[in-house]
């Protein structure tokens, strides 16, 4: 009996792995998704909702006479835009990441054309490589968005003027401007554990909205559990514990350390979690 010895697997003349769903494919598809052009609306619409109640409201009150960040959105642009991001950074801002990440592949899956995608072939790494890209590209623009578009609302209605800040003082336009990249810099980073969660379930699941819904679970009872001071220390390992430590950029002197704590502990957290998603989906059994 002869015994039949299988070689490499064939593959089509001038098929190349890596140029398997480029980059510019997957985001012209995911820019034309409804839930990205939704988000991105009300992103943009935000500055404007705060600048009526704003205006109905009048100027803010000043709790004897000291200023604080919300107290001061009246005072310049750079003021409003910093309130924005104060305002939006505990949950607003979540949502659009967990969105982006959440939904990119279980949104596939649930419309039967991730079995397709692979069989194109795609391999798995470099699907997910490229939804990971594209997501995180998403995700950066809807929290550049925010503080853009209030920026340019807040000098509008109250003018170009320095940055206002809690602890008394101000900072020039300019350097208010630099603070602010620093800023939206630092709130990306720490919505990078959200993204992983939400990505990491969106491999393990084929509904959207449990992996969202998930994520943004799981990033509300982080908030809630650092609200429980009799956890002490424990709350250092908390990404929630650290996600205002960007406060200290909008200080006289610019303060680093919270930041690099809290960035520390979220790039470790959202890597161990694209992790597991990559390592998960290469061994699973896709049927839909």
């Amino acid at each position: 009996m002869s015994s039949v010895v299988a070689g490499p697997p064939q593959v089509a003349s001038g098929y190349r792995a890596g140029r398997t769903l480029p980059l510019r494919v997957e985001l012209v598809r995911q820019v034309k998704r409804r839930r990205t052009l939704v988000m991105g609306a009300i992103m943009f619409a935000l500055p404007f909702v705060l600048l009526i109640a704003f205006q109905i409201g009048g100027e803010p009150d000043q709790d004897n006479g000291r200023v604080n960040l919300m107290d001061s959105a009246t005072a310049s642009g750079a003021n409003f835009a910093a309130v924005n991001l104060f305002a939006s950074a505990g949950f607003l801002l979540v949502v659009p990441v967990a969105l982006f990440f959440g939904d990119t592949v279980a949104a596939e899956a649930s419309w039967s054309s991730l079995r397709y995608l692979l069989a194109a072939p795609v391999p798995r790494a470099r699907l997910l490589w490229s939804k990971l890209v594209v997501a995180l590209g998403l995700s950066l623009a809807a929290l550049v968005l925010l503080p853009v578009v209030a920026l340019a609302v807040g000098t509008a209605a109250y003018g170009w003027g320095p940055l206002q800040l809690p602890t008394g003082g101000s900072l020039p336009s300019g350097t208010a401007a630099q603070r602010l990249v620093i800023v939206v810099a630092y709130v990306l980073v720490s919505q990078l554990v959200t993204a992983g969660l939400a990505f990491w379930l969106s491999t393990r699941t084929d509904a959207p909205l449990g992996a969202v819904g998930g994520a943004v679970f799981l990033t509300i009872i982080g908030n809630v559990l650092d609200e429980v001071t009799a956890l002490g220390d424990w709350r250092d390992f908390l990404p929630a514990h650290w996600q205002y430590a960007w406060l200290d950029a909008v200080q006289p002197q610019l303060q680093w350390t919270d930041m690099i704590q809290g960035t520390a502990l979220s790039v470790t957290y959202a890597l161990v979690l694209f992790a597991l998603a990559f390592r998960g989906f290469a061994r699973k059994d896709v049927v839909s």
